[in-house]
């Protein structure tokens, strides 16, 4: 029975309960006054050195266990007016000791809810939840959270992201996901030996020392110069192999989900519907294996690498699953500029191409390392025309596709006619595709 004066029709209104962040957090939060001490001692080392040797024994116990009790002071507090919650339409984050800020996340708006733990917050149990917003540049966080809590959590706002119920978003739970790509270690480690970038920063190691000796006749010299580009040459390809480690692509009904990382654990998601341009990168010393790399432009989202090495056909099998209907054209399909392109970019020009099919425009560009871009005609938010004088002279022009993602795929050194037919007809698939388009929303 209706209690009086009750209609049946309205909802009762859910109760927010706010949140805390993990009993860890303070500790992380607790460097900022020892930050603000050993900034102060490294602007003026000769000063701080000065007043050190001033102190006596137990005067510098007593400034120990003030900036201590401070610290620890400041990140309790600061843990402690930290709060967070998810109401019927938005995720609310309350910050600040001193300086309030309240950031409203609405939840339609979530494009990305991706987990991250560095080395320290695994082996405490925590991780850190960051969200992906539509039109912020900058992404909010929420550190730390238990490591359940925030796989917990972040299944409930990909469930109400995608439209679910407040009541039942709590039994949706995480969808489950069916891997689709695991890059072993070896095969990682040997492509970035192969990548240009290491072989050049090697080289730059054992060719500068011997004329910087030749110009100097300093071993000082030689070793300031040396020891860093030696070790930039092993730090580049080090770093990329512990962040890229153990690469794993699933699919999901939340879209593709991608973990990685030897120290730090990642575990990203890319938006459906949000990538504006996917890259097949192929560097020269990868093509014997056929290897290729698969970058990725997504709006409002820092997610850049879909596949660090795979071979070709497995990169192609997963690109299917982030633009469905799209296929990678094959390099005999892709259509070169007009042999006088050779006076605008000799030897070069031959490493353009390009090709338009029913749902992508595909651009090519360089003989070296080849870059394969692909951007869906319903992505495409602006086509320009550049021509300048002397590519007027040879009756050539670029025609520049702007995406969303703030990027451009350019299809350079074509015929000028050419290019005029190629800026109407993409305009036209650019709005048709806008008008077919597959909703954005979380698993739809």
């Amino acid at each position: 029975m209706t209690a009086p004066g009750v209609d049946e029709g309205v909802r009762p209104k859910r109760v927010v309960v706010e949140r805390r962040l993990h009993p860890v957090t303070p500790f992380r939060r607790a460097w900022a006054p020892v930050a603000v001490v050993v900034g102060w001692a490294a602007h003026d080392p000769n000063q701080a050195q000065e007043q050190l040797t001033r102190l006596t024994t137990t005067t510098l116990l007593i400034v120990l266990a003030v900036v201590v009790s401070a610290a620890s002071l400041y990140g309790f507090l600061s843990w402690w007016f930290t709060h967070f919650a998810v109401t019927d339409s938005e995720l609310r984050i309350r910050t600040g000791l001193l300086f309030r800020r309240t950031a409203h996340i609405r939840l339609e708006r979530l494009q990305a809810v991706d987990i991250t733990q560095p080395l320290l917050a695994r082996i405490a149990g925590v991780a850190k939840l960051r969200l992906d917003v539509v039109g912020a540049d900058k992404k909010d966080e929420l550190a730390f959270l238990g490591e359940s809590e925030a796989r917990a959590l972040r299944a409930e706002l990909l469930a109400r992201a995608a439209g679910f119920a407040p009541e039942t978003a709590h039994e949706v739970g995480e969808a489950p996901a069916r891997e689709l790509l695991r890059v072993p270690p070896r095969e990682l480690a040997v492509a970035l030996i192969l990548t240009g970038a290491t072989w050049g920063a090697l080289a730059a190691a054992l060719v500068v020392p011997p004329f910087l000796w030749l110009a100097t006749h300093s071993v000082w010299t030689v070793l300031a110069t040396g020891v860093p580009l030696l070790g930039a040459a092993g730090a580049s390809s080090a770093g990329r192999f512990v962040g890229e480690y153990d690469w794993t692509v699933g699919e999901s009904p939340d879209g593709l989900r991608i973990d990685h990382g030897l120290l730090d654990r990642t575990h990203e998601t890319v938006p459906p519907g949000r990538v504006q341009t996917v890259r097949i990168v192929e560097p020269l010393l990868w093509r014997r294996r056929g290897w290729v790399r698969v970058e990725l432009d997504v709006a409002g989202s820092a997610n850049s690498v879909l596949v660090p090495v795979a071979p070709r056909a497995v990169a192609e099998a997963v690109i299917a699953r982030v633009l469905p209907g799209a296929e990678v054209p094959a390099t005999a399909a892709l259509s070169r500029p007009p042999r006088r392109a050779g006076r605008c970019l000799p030897l070069w020009w031959r490493g353009y191409g390009i090709a338009v099919t029913d749902t992508v425009f595909v651009a090519r560009h360089g003989l070296l390392r080849r870059s394969v871009a692909l951007v869906p005609h319903a992505k495409v938010q602006s086509v320009r025309l550049s021509q300048g004088p002397w590519r007027r002279l040879w009756r050539l022009a670029d025609v520049h596709v702007d995406t969303g993602a703030g990027k451009t795929v350019t299809a350079r050194l074509r015929d000028a006619q050419e290019a005029a037919e190629l800026l109407h007809g993409q305009a036209e698939r650019s709005r048709t595709g806008r008008r077919d388009a597959r909703s954005d929303r979380w698993m739809a």
